[in-house]
């Protein structure tokens, strides 16, 4: 309960600063200081948990805080820590409320503390809940941005209706049921049967959280509000948001609805593939690189859904590995294109001569969303679908379909380097590099470098999880 408490108050704290503190980068710096104070609270209570070698309990059980829900969280927290650092500048232009971003920032890890953690389908809920609605604020906090407003207004009208489909599947849950504790459902508990009511919430559930996850068919939200968002919070919904509902998804299937696997894994491996396909064939065509990245964060979520498919303890190492590549490689990616004046490939024209450092760091992270061995990408990849083939060797035509998509992908992120290596061009800049945004995504690229070298390390760390 500390971490929640203490992101919690973070967030509170910060609106009432709102009230004194009219300076900009005093707001970043005080927001920087909380972080470093929730994230000492989340490795504090990681180490208690590990001590006492059990998960602890909250509410009769609708929160359960084991050592796997504290690890992710301190990742995410640490994550979070490394996001504001890399664009707290860009963060401090948007607009004049900086205050109150940090504000909702502080109540999304609020939100993915409990979506770690959660016990019961309420707490499901409440989780997505407060994690969504800053996002509809973030989404439209750009006020001189036309295209900032509809991001966020389609981005509310469609949450709102993909919030009648998850509660309507947990009201069916119920009614099948007579619970909302996730330990307590017991579906397939009489031998694999199942009562179509509760299938039908499940399917219902399916629709909800593909839709939080931008899965398809239920991804169509997703490029117009990537690209309508004020870039600095695209990078934070595309990476910590996504993956933390990624992992909601997984505890979700695999303590609730494990047993009867057998009825539901043929529509995940369906939206799987349809994410894959549409995810990358459509990012082939894009000409701007932020709705590029949009449609890689619909392609990698669809890399992310083979953990939710292998419905086994190695899905909860390769969830975690996936969320630590991806997020760093996308937030260095977004800052990168943060820096430049044009968001085109053509903007990106040139760029190694103009700054040599900032092209080798954007070409690690587009190595490593690509895959390519030695980045943390190649590693992720393949442990989700290794994850998959040690649960069931029926689905390897869609690890082959996968790893296809893959070589596709590579096209389109491969563009990015090529013009900056290899086309003519000036790259014009909108914002100068310092030296400390040198120092911290050089920091996020070598993170990348060392978990593709040895990702033991981080395997190592989550092993008391399992």
């Amino acid at each position: 309960m500390k971490p929640l408490i203490a992101s919690t108050l973070s967030g509170i704290l910060m609106m009432f600063l709102a009230l004194w503190v009219r300076d900009k980068s005093r707001v970043s710096t005080l927001a920087l200081g909380l972080l470093v104070i929730v994230l000492g609270i989340d490795i504090w209570s990681l180490r208690e948990v590990l001590s006492q070698n059990s998960a602890l309990h909250f509410f009769s059980g609708m929160l359960i805080y084991d050592s796997f829900s504290l690890w992710f969280f301190t990742l995410m927290t640490g994550a979070t820590l490394l996001y504001v650092l890399l664009c707290r500048k860009h963060i401090e232009r948007v607009g004049q409320h900086v205050a109150e971003y940090y504000a909702l920032i502080f109540f999304i890890l609020s939100a993915i503390n409990l979506l770690a953690g959660y016990g019961n389908l309420l707490i499901l809920f409440l989780g997505i809940e407060i994690i969504s609605i800053p996002q509809y604020v973030l989404a439209g906090s750009d006020k001189r941005n036309l295209k900032s407003s509809e991001a966020s207004l389609k981005y509310f009208l469609m949450g709102a209706f993909s919030t009648g489909f998850l509660l309507m599947g947990i009201a069916l849950l119920y009614g099948a049921t007579g619970t909302f504790d996730i330990a307590s459902l017991n579906l397939g508990s009489n031998g694999g049967d199942i009562n179509i009511l509760a299938l039908t919430g499940i399917i219902l559930l399916i629709v909800a959280l593909g839709f939080k996850v931008s899965a398809a068919p239920m991804h169509f939200w997703t490029p117009d509000v990537y690209d309508g968002a004020p870039t600095p919070f695209t990078a934070l919904m595309a990476t910590i948001i996504k993956v933390a509902l990624f992992v909601a998804f997984i505890r979700l299937f695999m303590n609730g609805f494990g047993l009867v696997n057998e009825h539901w894994k043929i529509v995940i491996a369906v939206v799987t593939a349809l994410t894959l396909l549409i995810g990358n064939i459509t990012a082939v065509f894009q000409q701007s690189v932020k709705r590029m990245l949009a449609y890689s964060s619909i392609s990698q979520a669809g890399f992310m859904l083979f953990a939710v498919l292998a419905n086994n303890a190695f899905s909860l190492k390769s969830i975690i590995i996936y969320s630590v590549a991806y997020t760093l490689a996308t937030i260095g990616m977004f800052t990168i294109l943060m820096k430049l004046k044009d968001y085109t490939y053509d903007g990106f024209n040139g760029l190694a001569k103009k700054d040599p450092m900032l092209a080798l760091f954007g070409a690690i992270f587009i190595f490593s969303l690509a895959g390519i061995p030695l980045t943390a990408g190649f590693f992720a990849k393949w442990y989700v679908l290794t994850s998959v083939l040690e649960h069931d060797n029926n689905l390897l035509w869609l690890v082959l379909f996968a790893l296809v998509m893959a070589v596709v992908s590579v096209f389109y992120y491969f563009k990015v380097i090529i013009a900056m290596y290899f086309k003519p061009g000036d790259t014009a800049m909108a914002h100068p590099v310092s030296a400390a945004d040198r120092f911290y995504i050089g920091l996020t690229a070598a993170l990348v470098i060392l978990i593709g070298a040895m990702p033991n390390l981080l395997l190592y760390l989550i092993a008391p999880a399992q």
